[in-house]
């Protein structure tokens, strides 16, 4: 990380004991640029499932904070992620999302790089004398690149810890939804670009564990949905919020809600009959918390609900701005009908234009842009819901509260968010948890 001093403390910005933050991380931009610095510019993020880039030179374009990446993949196998942005007057070199290619050349002076980031070439080299450029010391700056069961992450930060060290023993809540059965997880379908004009930590912390808003937020929409039936209430003596690193997972144990929330009888029929083989697999506990009211935020921006099938990313796009990235995943072995009736259910439920993302999309709006008021942006925000239910599991791990309506985990998100901001080096991150299944195999 950086050795410059850093001189705010960025842990007063919240009092988690007694359960606040303050507003201004939502709207401040020297907050938001130390952000890119300590965060997006540091930590491990999802980049891909290796779905989108099956073949060799197949390619995806994406972004780390701010700074523009192309994953693609190696005729290895392997995937490179790297800058996108030419070497030599720094201008963007590959404005497709995504495709097959032999190499990417820079449309202002034709500099050509290969899909492992090497410069390859110069359009017109004779204008360059013998000995003015080494192109093995100009290619494109490479990112660490490392993947879990069909994600594929990268940090830019030559220190940071490993993956499996970053993501620990939440490795054990996301095999729930990547390890169900031996064909692993697939995205179908093509991705979808929505931009939000809300700060990126509204979404994640909305993912990471508000079940809470859904019974308001959501009930008219799931009322319109399902025959005026209201929103399917969680067993609040068998719901838990687990974290760790600042991911999380809420869920409740029922193995339902989410799945009904799909609206498709068919998808839910499919995982009945799958639930036995699940529980052989995964144990009784994580086989129940598959398909209940659930979702899942992994830190810093990386979101899915489990059983509904929507996986997204959020990336910043200044402080008061995202766009987010959705996709649909599924089990690669799942009957085709199947992988249909979850995308055409994701696309009703939670899609730009779908019943109930409409609803948290304002909702994350007004949020951000109240605190264009000097006034209301020096309140706090209360997150202290839950505060005193911490519990010792005996099977979950993580750090662990009782009942599905908490703030426990967006108070874990926060304080993770805050370790980062004020270290200045790896070393000085705060270990909040003692992994239980460091170095076991989680599945």
């Amino acid at each position: 990380m950086s050795n410059r001093r850093l001189e705010n403390d960025y842990s007063r910005y919240m009092d988690l004991k007694e359960g606040w933050v303050d507003r201004r991380i939502f709207w401040e931009q020297e907050i938001y640029e130390q952000e890119l610095e300590q965060i997006f510019a540091k930590a491990w993020q999802f980049i891909a499932h290796d779905s989108m880039m099956p073949n060799p030179n197949d390619f995806y374009t994406t972004y780390m904070g701010e700074d523009g990446v192309i994953a693609a993949r190696q005729k290895d196998g392997s995937v490179k992620v790297f800058l996108n942005s030419c070497t030599h007057r720094g201008n963007k070199i590959c404005y497709a999302d995504d495709g097959n290619t032999r190499n990417f050349t820079c449309n202002y002076h034709g500099w050509a790089f290969g899909t492992d980031g090497e410069l390859k070439g110069l359009s017109n080299e004779h204008v360059y004398d013998e000995g003015d450029i080494d192109k093995s010391k100009w290619g494109l700056k490479q990112a660490r690149v490392d993947s879990y069961k069909g994600l594929i992450f990268a940090t830019f930060d030559e220190e940071a810890p490993s993956l499996e060290e970053f993501l620990g023993d939440f490795r054990w809540y996301l095999d729930i939804m990547l390890d169900q059965d031996d064909g692993g997880t697939e995205f179908i379908g093509g991705g979808i670009k929505n931009y939000i004009n809300a700060n990126w930590k509204f979404g994640v912390e909305n993912f990471v564990g508000d079940a809470y808003h859904a019974l308001w937020t959501h009930d008219s929409g799931f009322k319109a949905m399902n025959n005026n039936e209201g929103f399917p209430p969680a067993d609040p003596t068998d719901s838990y919020h687990a974290s760790m690193n600042g991911h999380g997972w809420e869920f409740g144990t029922e193995g339902l809600a989410d799945i009904a929330i799909l609206g498709q009888p068919k998808v839910l029929e499919y995982y009945e009959k799958m639930r036995p083989k699940m529980a052989e697999r995964l144990g009784e506990m994580r086989s129940k918390i598959f398909g209940s009211l659930a979702s899942v935020s992994l830190f810093p921006n990386c979101s899915f609900l489990p059983g509904i099938q929507t996986f997204r990313v959020w990336l910043p796009r200044g402080p008061h701005k995202f766009e987010m990235r959705m996709w649909t995943i599924v089990n690669k072995n799942m009957p085709d009908e199947i992988k249909q009736a979850i995308n055409i259910g994701c696309m009703q439920t939670f899609n730009p234009a779908g019943v109930l993302e409409m609803d948290d999309g304002e909702n994350w709006e007004g949020n951000t842009s109240v605190n264009k008021g000097v006034v209301t942006r020096r309140g706090k925000l209360h997150y202290g819901c839950g505060i005193n239910r911490r519990i010792e599991h005996e099977e979950l791990p993580g750090i662990v509260y009782a009942s599905q309506f908490n703030d426990a985990n967006q108070r874990q998100f926060y304080e993770r968010w805050a370790d980062l901001m004020n270290a200045k080096s790896w070393d000085q991150v705060p270990t909040r948890y003692t992994p239980r299944y460091a170095g076991k195999k989680t599945v």
